[in-house]
């Protein structure tokens, strides 16, 4: 049989700690563990498309292409591809040589430019958004508000469909506390968790704990500048910033917090929120963009940042996740959300467009 090959790119990522970098792990992964049935059943062989530094990722039954900057020009492979499936939309790479009939795929996370940012901004991202859809041919997207984006603020009317985003389950991962607290917390704490920067709405979680001095209020994520300087400046004793924490870390706060503030501007999915919502606990989200989508009515909604009404939301929500049944509604919602059903609809969309048996 014609050998024919399959190019899934992660671009310029770096780091696999965010949402982009989660996505392209849990998906890639899952990928690349059918590479040696589809070489052996259909001629298919599996390329990854990423830094140098992370080749080997993904085992060592797939190649590797190495991404450079020189590929935002002009792209050429020694083969042409069947398929080539971008994982996001920030990629700036171009697509390679395609064979006869190949489809160029692109995962679209958001379009989270057109809300909050500049007017030079926007136009500046917009432009670089429709030059990637001019050159694809089937569009992904990860929630039914991002696809509305794609058709109405893109103008895509080509092949469109969602597949939503899987969440990992950390109730069984080893949990360690942060420090200063007991394995067993001695006092309640509100849990927020992103890199904080201002699309993710942070000081409305802290405008909210200087209305609520008598509850803690648990600061995380990654140590960016935007985390780094909130910490800095932090002058309340009822709030902690804890940067860089450990998946054990997570868990642990996952599991002891009394509930999981995510009050973001902007999301294309959120998986903080489904996280936390495999513990049972109790999620306060921004009724904005996807996250009513994927937060359902397991989710309480801020339709507004002034702190008073913040407060309301929150209290309300507490007493009443405190109804029986309440926490193992909120853990059925989350199972709906996970990795292995993801990666089997891109399977599946991937043996569509190559014409191959399901």
């Amino acid at each position: 049989m014609k050998e024919r090959h399959i190019g899934i790119s992660l671009g310029n990522i770096g780091a696999l700690h965010d949402g982009l970098g989660e996505f392209s792990l849990q998906i890639g992964t899952r990928i690349a563990a059918v590479a040696p049935a589809w070489r052996e059943q259909h001629g298919i062989r599996l390329h990854f498309h990423l830094r140098d530094k992370l080749f080997g990722l993904f085992g060592d039954e797939v190649a590797y292409i190495a991404v450079n900057r020189w590929q935002r020009l002009r792209h050429v492979q020694p083969e042409p591809f069947s398929l080539w499936h971008s994982l996001h939309q920030l990629n700036k790479n171009l697509p390679p040589n395609m064979a006869d009939g190949g489809t160029r795929l692109v995962t679209v996370h958001d379009l989270n430019y057109l809300y909050g940012r500049n007017a030079f901004s926007r136009w500046r991202h917009h432009r670089r958004t429709l030059k990637l859809v001019a050159r694809t041919d089937h569009v992904v997207a990860i929630s039914q508000h991002t696809a509305g984006d794609v058709k109405r603020e893109l103008g895509w009317a080509g092949p469109l469909e969602v597949i939503y985003n899987g969440a990992r389950s950390f109730v069984a991962a080893e949990r360690v506390p942060l420090p200063g607290w007991a394995a067993q917390p001695e006092r309640p704490f509100l849990f927020h968790l992103s890199r904080m920067s201002p699309s993710k709405n942070p000081q409305a979680v802290l405008d909210l704990a200087r209305e609520w001095p008598e509850m803690t209020f648990v600061m995380c994520g990654p140590p960016s500048d935007d985390a780094k300087a909130l910490k800095a400046a932090n002058r309340q004793p009822n709030v902690q910033f804890h940067l860089g924490i450990s998946d054990a870390q997570k868990a642990w706060a996952y599991a002891n917090c009394a509930g999981f503030l995510f009050p973001s501007l902007t999301e294309g999915f959120g998986l903080p929120p489904i996280e936390a919502m495999h513990f049972g606990k109790p999620v306060f989200l921004a009724r904005r963009t996807c996250l009513p989508e994927i937060g359902g009515d397991a989710a309480s909604y801020f339709d507004s940042f002034e702190p008073q009404a913040m407060k309301q939301v929150a209290q309300q929500g507490l007493l009443r996740h405190a109804e029986p049944g309440r926490p193992e509604a909120v853990r059925q919602h989350a199972a709906q959300f996970n990795w292995d059903d993801a990666a089997a609809a891109y399977l599946a969309l991937y043996r569509r467009l190559l014409g191959l048996p399901g």
